[in-house]
């Protein structure tokens, strides 16, 4: 009592690390949650300081050259329009005008709604717009002295004030993209700069979040490095002892098999033979009352009968304890003896198959196969409600591939294996086996579905290390 009295103290002594590692996962999440905000503010800054600005001064540019370019189409105009030899006369270039003219206006409207609003430029815009005003009302003029067949007035009124008129439009739209141009270089210099900055501070606040992460991180190790030295020496401990429990259920196991191999020999010769004895005597016996009371002939082969009968099992629990055919015929033979027996006195028709036909493993190591069939088999009558199982043997890669399906209901592989309610320890029984000769047993059960059982022994290795295995366990 007093070895699991110390583990348990020794085991509350072992300080928790789960608030140190909370502390410092909070603190590093706490930069890292700074520096998400922070970044995410800059890059919104950006975003809209681009459409805000760097996009609507693009539009409004974009709005002033469609205005520079009318202004030109109309000076071009206005030149071939004081020609005396033009081809056309005034009044037929009023529809070219008028098409300008409303290009011009919507292209004004778009570039004072995009434009940047500042003093220096709602000033020209304003400008523009009166110039614009004072243009077209002039060009108004023209043409109704156009109208009037007045060529030669609407000429010089071109020559005087018109052409005049569109050489300031066009003086204000180039002053007003050369300060669109200025605030595009003036916004690129504050976007470099913020970038610069987000730059800076990252490598600030990167640098910050690392000497914290290697300050908790070396707290955190500091703190938390007794601890894993007493986890280690108990998981060392725990190691040892588990090795040992390893050995000691092998060595039950090969105790068990030599129990049963010593009960069956008892049954099947001192007790058999003291039956077969019994029943000789029995037969003697009865030729002898041949002549007696047929009550007593009836006595006498009631009696034989039980003899028989009782022989009969006796010999057949011999056989499960311990089949003497395992060493005679081999594993194969004996495995088919059992289905048949099993599904006998199971109701549960088994079949089994075998590729290839004659299996060769030694006694010793037979037996334990022979278990974990006769287990597996045993869980289907015990619990799967199945009326068809399947036993497969074949070899795949140097490995023996044992397989047990039935069509049962199934079950929860996790539930199945509850050992703190005291089930599942046939289960471990087996995988117990399986790794005593290398190899390794998996269970795949779906409920309604049914079970299949697969073990997997190697072929070449098993006998060489499981004897080596036995020699280690004694």
């Amino acid at each position: 009592m007093d070895k699991p009295s110390n583990e348990k103290e020794f085991l509350e002594k072992i300080p928790s690390p789960s608030a140190r590692l909370w502390a410092g996962l909070c603190v590093i999440l706490s930069i890292f949650i700074i520096f998400a905000v922070y970044s995410i503010h800059q890059i919104r800054w950006l975003e809209d300081f681009q459409i805000n600005v760097v996009q609507r001064n693009r539009k409004a540019s974009i709005e002033l050259l469609r205005i520079q370019n009318d202004a030109n189409l109309l000076g071009i105009s206005l030149r071939d329009m004081t020609l005396k030899q033009a081809d056309y006369p005034i009044r037929d270039w009023q529809p070219t005008f008028t098409r300008l003219r409303g290009d011009m206006s919507n292209a004004l409207s778009l570039e004072k709604r995009d434009a940047v609003s500042t003093p220096e430029t709602d000033s020209k815009v304003d400008e523009l717009e009166r110039q614009m005003n004072d243009f077209w009302r002039t060009v108004d003029g023209l043409f109704y002295l156009a109208q009037q067949g007045k060529e030669a007035e609407a000429r010089s009124l071109i020559q005087t004030e018109v052409e005049s008129k569109d050489a300031m439009m066009i003086a204000t739209v180039s002053s007003l993209l050369r300060s669109n141009d200025l605030a595009q270089i003036d916004a690129a210099r504050k976007i470099n700069q913020v970038y610069e900055n987000f730059k800076r501070d990252n490598l600030v606040l990167l640098g910050t979040l690392l000497l914290l992460a290697i300050g908790t991180g070396l707290y955190t190790f500091q703190a938390n490095r007794k601890t894993f030295e007493k986890l280690s020496h108990l998981a060392q401990r725990l190691q040892s002892q588990s090795e040992q429990l390893r050995k000691l259920s092998w060595k039950l196991i090969d105790v068990q098999e030599e129990t049963l191999r010593q009960v069956a020999h008892d049954l099947h010769d001192e007790f058999g033979q003291i039956l077969t004895a019994i029943g000789i005597m029995l037969n003697r016996a009865g030729q002898k009352a041949a002549s007696s009371p047929p009550e007593m002939l009836r006595e006498i082969h009631a009696v034989k009968s039980i003899v028989e009968e009782t022989l009969q099992n006796v010999r057949d629990r011999s056989q499960m304890f311990r089949p003497a055919i395992l060493d005679d015929f081999g594993l194969g033979k004996t495995l088919e003896w059992f289905v048949d027996q099993f599904s006998r006195q199971t109701g549960i028709h088994v079949s089994i198959e075998r590729e290839p036909e004659e299996i060769s493993f030694p006694g010793d190591e037979a037996i334990h196969i022979y278990r974990i069939v006769q287990e597996a088999l045993s869980n289907v009558a015990r619990h799967s409600q199945a009326k068809e199982a399947r036993v497969m043997l074949q070899e795949e890669d140097q490995e023996l591939v044992i397989q047990i399906c039935d069509d049962g209901v199934g079950f929860s592989p996790v539930s199945g294996m509850d050992q703190a309610t005291g089930e599942g320890f046939g289960l471990m029984g087996m995988r117990e086996r399986a790794e005593r000769l290398n190899g390794s047993l998996s269970i795949r059960s779906v409920p309604g579905k049914g079970t299949t059982v697969t073990a997997r022994i190697p072929i070449q290795k098993v006998q060489t290390e499981a004897v080596e295995a036995g020699e280690k366990v004694k």
